[in-house]
């Protein structure tokens, strides 16, 4: 919309005062509204400027004058309209500033509200004629109404954008959920979505809610960059963030269950008297089915970032299962969800797009096997805490869902055990070969990794060493001296090796598995 489309508008009976031909074919980018004496820092380049001249007064009006145009001409603004009521007419000062500083001036009739000056640009740019920077005033006093009314985001995106020619948009999270979209709108590869808030083309703009998690926020995303400036997606984004506060306040209350959830599922003895007393009714108090099969998920972010882990675990959810799940928080402060079985084959795709959302935050997660009955949730809680354990000493400083059911050998089995109690392990069954810092040792030690990992064959140990095997019956005889093992024995070898591992990296340990042929190489076999 240019500057004489506006001019030429008789609904509204603009009179112009002064102007060049040139200046009158200047775009508009929007409307500012002001009886500041010097409105500059409040005027955007391209914009009208509304004033009703209450700042201005026949004394020193000159000077007041002057300092108001030039303010408007160094900010940039397309013209001024100057209301007539409170002087009733222009000031002669204020029209001569205007010519001195080339800015065009009309006068704006008493009868004539600036609030339709507004519309009447506003609606006019909203029909695509030109780019629209704020939303005209009966649409906000619509999605004010939606927001009051708990509306879902949905139908506020779909009021906010229905006279947009049809242009699409979206809401979505970090880790490429779509919460909403406009009617018509192709659906977004959760990979694709996933990477627009990091700017990826189009506009995109974050939604401001109170009370949300980083792993939860909200982004209002236009693959077409050009159709609505970043003012208009600002105050369309403001009533968004009231939805996902409406949202927020609702899980709240709903976590109140699955919290007594967690607590019963980690009392050994919990009351009867209590209303969630027995894990069915917890259960049923959740919204969960009745009847298994339920999978157990925990996750932590560690002790910088608690408190963290059930928003990154409701976003999870969100992806996977929107409805009959349980997301709280266990009496330790880590996070646990109780999901249908069928819910679990996405876990593990969608857990990194989940921690994409804070790469500098390490989210470790174990997720348990699948218990039929609420009867079998204490037992997969606990399960699921030994598998998140397993992810914290197996990727420290990355973040990973560890699988319960994959801890199939004693590799995995054994990256569950806290770090101190594995190297205290390894230090007492491996004895004096704990310490590898000399050669000798060193030796033996390889000796023995190779002569375990070739199930106890002396022929096979001295080909792969490259030794006489009479060398490695003498460096096995002194490993049993060292160690108080018999490596004859079955048992004492699982101890060894066992102990082997506990003195590996957790991390080289589940790499080494992950590479191992598939074959028990874990079970030493007899000597030849």
């Amino acid at each position: 919309m240019h500057v004489e489309h506006l001019l030429r508008d008789e609904s509204l009976g603009l009179r112009l005062l002064w102007a060049e031909e040139t200046l009158l074919r200047r775009e508009i980018s929007g409307v500012t509204v002001t009886d500041l004496e010097e409105p500059a820092r409040f005027v955007r380049p391209d914009e009208v400027v509304l004033s009703g001249l209450v700042w201005w007064c026949a004394d020193g009006g000159r000077d007041k004058a002057e300092r108001f145009v030039s303010g408007l001409k160094d900010a940039g603004a397309a013209a001024l309209l100057a209301g007539e009521e409170t002087h009733g007419s222009v000031p002669g000062d204020l029209i001569d500033a205007c010519v001195r500083h080339g800015v065009p001036v009309a006068g704006v009739p008493a009868h004539v509200m600036f609030r339709a000056i507004t519309d009447a640009v506003y609606l006019r740019q909203w029909g695509g004629l030109s780019r629209h920077h704020a939303l005209p005033e009966h649409l906000r006093t619509r999605l004010d109404r939606l927001a009051a009314q708990d509306a879902d985001p949905a139908a506020v995106l779909a009021a906010a954008f229905a006279h947009l020619d049809a242009a699409p948009a979206y809401v979505l999270t970090a880790a490429g959920r779509t919460v909403a979209a406009t009617p018509g709108a192709d659906p977004l590869p959760v990979p694709e979505a996933a990477a627009l808030p990091a700017g990826a083309g189009g506009a995109t703009v974050p939604v401001e809610a109170d009370a949300v998690g980083r792993y939860e926020r909200w982004w209002l995303h236009l693959p077409d960059g050009a159709a609505a400036p970043p003012r208009l997606l600002h105050e369309i984004a403001a009533f968004l963030g009231r939805c996902q506060e409406t949202l927020t306040r609702r899980r709240a209350a709903g976590r109140e269950a699955a919290d007594a959830l967690g607590r019963l599922l980690t009392d050994p003895a919990p009351d009867p008297d209590r209303e969630s007393g027995d894990a069915a009714t917890a259960v049923r108090l959740c919204g969960l089915p009745a009847a298994g099969p339920y999978r157990v998920i925990v996750a932590d972010t560690g002790a910088r970032h608690a408190g963290l882990a059930d928003g990154a675990l409701t976003e999870l959810i969100a992806h996977t299962t929107p409805a009959f799940s349980a997301v709280g928080r266990l009496p330790d402060g880590s996070a646990f969800a109780v999901v249908p079985e069928e819910a679990a084959a996405d876990l593990a795709g969608t857990w990194p797009l989940v921690a994409g959302c804070e790469p500098d935050i390490p989210l470790h997660g174990g997720l348990a096997a699948p218990a039929g009955e609420p009867a079998g949730l204490p037992g997969a809680l606990a399960e699921a805490r030994y598998a998140l354990s397993s992810a914290r000493e197996t990727r420290p400083a990355r973040s990973f869902l560890a699988d319960a059911t994959h801890l199939t050998t004693l590799d995995t089995l054994l990256t569950g055990i806290p770090a101190e109690v594995r190297t205290a392990y390894s230090r007492t069954v491996l004895g004096p070969l704990f310490d590898s810092a000399n050669a000798s040792t060193a030796a033996l030690l390889n000796t023995l990794e190779v002569f375990l990992a070739h199930d106890g064959s002396w022929a096979r140990t001295a080909e792969a060493l490259h030794l006489h095997v009479n060398t490695v019956h003498y460096r096995i005889q002194r490993i049993e001296h060292f160690t108080g093992r018999d490596l004859s024995r079955l048992r004492d070898r699982l101890d060894v090796w066992a102990a082997l591992l506990c003195r590996a990296d957790p991390q080289d340990t589940a790499a080494a598995t992950t590479a191992r042929p598939a074959r028990s190489s874990t079970s030493p076999a007899r000597r030849p």
